[in-house]
């Protein structure tokens, strides 16, 4: 199904609402209007919607039959709750939010007012520039909505050349913990093992992390279980008793971390079979 051409508003011009109404512009939308306020937002209006007007958030719901609110996950049930307040949300109009950890219910002020819900998360980090555009291709975007009104979602998504993924209202909440953990985690990992690397002397760690990164995260992503690799994944008690002596010297957030995801890969080096039983529960009493 194809969505048909919208006035479309952006609530605000954050990182990613910019951006996705800079693409849903080139699908061939009109943008009615951006909320920015901070300096920074202005910019990204500017490079991004240039010529659209930044308006207030009630202006902008007056002006358009889609809204998209790109605000942060704490402000987004105040904001729509006091817009709905204010009597500026209509029946018909489409709401759509790209939090991922909410479904629709999160805009039942709306609805009560004959507002359509539609819950749009794109799963990718965003930059709030230009080349966000381009990596939006084949982006998987987390739909929720009524069934009814679920193409429309999916037709927004394809037209903005990502891929639209049906998550369930109640899922939301689990969608939202995979993908932090898999990408804000990441980030945690590289930081804390380049400060080891800076450490010992190695003052550029990108450099040494980067080829054993992307090809660890390559071959995870496409054989799952079975790339499991290094020294907890072989069962190798000796490097791994090493490590745990090295990590006295690093500060506790990274030691602790390493541990605990070194027990968390012993047991699944053992679900899977790579390690015995007997393997697995010596590695635990070094990881203890």
């Amino acid at each position: 199904m194809q969505a048909p051409r919208l006035g479309i508003g952006v609530i605000s011009a954050g990182k990613v609402g910019a951006v996705l109404g800079a693409a849903l512009a080139a699908a061939g939308h009109r943008i009615t209007g951006v909320h920015a306020v901070s300096e920074a937002s202005l910019e990204r209006a500017e490079l991004l919607l240039p010529g659209v007007p930044v308006l207030g958030a009630d202006e902008i719901l007056r002006r358009s039959e889609l809204v998209l609110f790109a605000v942060p996950d704490d402000v987004l049930a105040e904001l729509v709750a006091g817009l709905a307040a204010g009597g500026h949300f209509q029946p018909g109009h489409l709401v759509v939010h790209t939090a991922g950890r909410y479904g629709t219910s999160i805009l039942a002020p709306a609805l009560e007012h004959g507002a359509l819900g539609l819950a749009i998360h794109p799963a990718m980090t965003f930059t709030g520039m230009s080349m966000d555009l381009a990596r939006l291709t084949d982006c998987v975007f987390a739909v929720t909505a009524d069934e009814a009104i679920l193409p429309v979602a999916q037709a927004l998504v394809v037209e903005m050349r990502g891929e639209p993924v049906t998550v369930a209202e109640a899922d939301r909440p689990t969608y939202h913990a995979a993908l932090a953990h898999a990408a804000n985690h990441l980030n945690t990992l590289t930081a804390q093992a380049s400060d080891m690397l800076r450490r010992i002397g190695i003052s550029e760690p990108s450099a040494t992390l980067s080829a054993l990164m992307g090809a660890s995260l390559d071959n995870a992503l496409r054989s799952g279980p079975g790339s499991l690799t290094g020294p907890v994944a072989r069962g190798d008690l000796g490097t791994v008793r090493a490590h745990r002596a090295a990590l006295a010297e690093e500060p506790e957030e990274t030691s602790a971390s390493y541990l605990a995801l070194a027990r968390a890969t012993a047991q699944r080096a053992a679900t899977h079979g790579l390690i015995s039983d007997e393997k697995y529960e010596q590695l635990r009493e070094v990881l203890e």
